[in-house]
């Protein structure tokens, strides 16, 4: 009789197809992803606020004391020094943070005893940077004074005479009002409004009865496996809706005067279906590419100096965090470009320059993470798998106190919602109800990598 080998048979026998155990851990499977959706986590764990409705609205404010100027329309030759008064040329559309300089343009007499200083139109008020003015110099400061028939006339504080020309800046460095005077005119602003929605979130899965009773390799039960990676698959659709969602109606986020509404689309069968408008597609529409409170960046591999990299983190720590530290959600490509800056060979070969990256680390909320320095704070480096694709190159920073977690139905799982006519078998739903509250846009950053 022929020697019988455990390959008697081949990969036809009953030998190889039924009786041979190829598993090692039968009822163990891996998984790719492990922290599927860290920037949900963090929302969640943040803040999450109960609504009383589906749509919502935030209020928000800008502090009018931070950048205050005003822009002439005329000019006024030989501004004579030492206080000789000029009639004040007529104030035209004010350039300014968010829209508006930080004064009353309505009550203008506001704007008696201000003192300032008078700068070309040509010059940057980099209201972020510390009150840093480049392009030119100062001409010098005046005092604005109310004349008659509530006109005003400005008066040369300095030693010298000089010039204003059409469009130049007065940027309002203090006030001074005149002994045994009476209080001057007040003004005040108002809060602004912004809002956004909850949408219905709805992950199913279902077997049939046979199949659940069913003894199975790999996992020993599918209706468990079922669950666990519907959970995932929830987790994930909620993160990418957090973070690319868009709202029919807009937000306001950019106060053009978007008007608030219970906007949504039709399901196709008569039914509203609201959506919550996403941290990054919100950056896109609603953040500024330049300027004092600039909120969407772009590095250029190829070109992108220290001086760049300087530049911009100043404005991305221009709203200080309490601790100092801000989180940023990265892609695999946005990940790759701080590691080459950080490694002995991965310089930025137009300026030879290098970053501080750390090892990585793991967050008390169980997502792994690497800290990046800066010269003005650090930053939290956060793998995202959501940030794949053309967002492969992005890097998200967040403010936490200006973002949350907006909740109007608790999420829950809803076990076995087909039961009529005795079915035979399960059907499950993960269930949630929520969105993303975002507030001062500016406050939040994009960065995007590219070639």
């Amino acid at each position: 009789m022929a020697v019988k080998t455990l390959g008697t048979g081949g990969s036809t026998g009953i030998l190889y197809l039924d009786r041979r155990d190829f598993y090692i851990d039968p009822q163990v499977v891996k998984e790719l992803w492990t922290d599927v959706a860290p920037f949900t986590t963090v929302l969640s764990n943040r803040e999450t606020r109960s609504l009383n409705d589906p749509i919502f609205k935030m209020f928000e404010h800008r502090n009018p004391w931070v950048v205050q100027k005003i822009q002439l329309s005329g000019a006024v030759s030989d501004l004579l020094a030492n206080g000789t008064a000029q009639d004040l040329p007529a104030v035209e559309a004010t350039i300014g943070l968010e829209g508006g300089d930080g004064l009353n343009t309505t009550e203008y007499s506001s704007w008696a005893g201000l003192i300032c200083e008078v700068w070309a139109s040509g010059a940057v008020w980099n209201g972020a940077g510390g009150g840093d003015i480049t392009g030119t110099s100062s001409k010098g400061s005046v005092l604005i004074r109310e004349g008659s028939n509530s006109d005003f006339e400005i008066c040369n504080l300095s030693g010298t005479d000089f010039d204003i020309a059409a469009h130049d800046w007065l940027v309002v460095i203090g006030n001074a009002h005149g002994e045994g005077t009476e209080a001057p005119e007040a003004w005040a602003d108002e809060l602004q409004v912004v809002y956004n929605s909850t949408q219905i979130f709805k992950t199913p899965l279902e077997i049939t009865g046979t199949l659940l009773q069913a003894s199975l390799r790999g996992e020993s039960s599918e209706l468990a496996r079922l669950r666990s990676q519907k959970s995932m698959e929830h987790k994930m659709q909620k993160e990418r809706a957090f973070l690319f969602g868009q709202r029919v109606g807009g937000t306001n986020l950019d106060q053009s005067g978007e008007s608030f509404g219970d906007d949504g689309v039709d399901d196709g069968g008569g039914k509203k279906v609201r959506t919550t408008y996403g941290m990054v597609s919100a950056l896109n529409k609603y953040g500024a590419s330049s300027g004092d409170d600039q909120s969407v960046f772009t590095i250029s591999e190829a070109s992108y100096s220290y001086s760049d990299f300087v530049d911009d983190m100043e404005k991305v720590f221009q709203y200080v965090p309490d601790s100092g530290v801000k989180r940023a959600f990265c892609g695999s490509g946005a990940l790759s470009y701080w590691s080459k800056m950080a490694g002995s060979e991965g310089m930025a070969g137009n300026s030879g320059w290098t970053v501080n990256l750390g090892d990585m680390k793991r967050d008390s909320l169980g997502f792994n993470y690497k800290v990046l320095e800066t010269p003005h704070g650090v930053l939290q480096l956060i793998p995202t798998p959501a940030l794949r694709g053309p967002y492969n190159g992005y890097m998200l920073v967040i403010e936490d106190g200006n973002m949350f977690h907006a909740q109007y139905r608790s999420p829950m799982f809803q076990a076995n919602v087909k039961s009529d006519n005795a079915y035979d078998g399960v059907k499950d739903q993960y269930f949630s109800d929520e969105g993303i509250g975002i507030s001062l846009i500016e406050s939040h950053n994009l960065m995007k990598v590219t070639a």
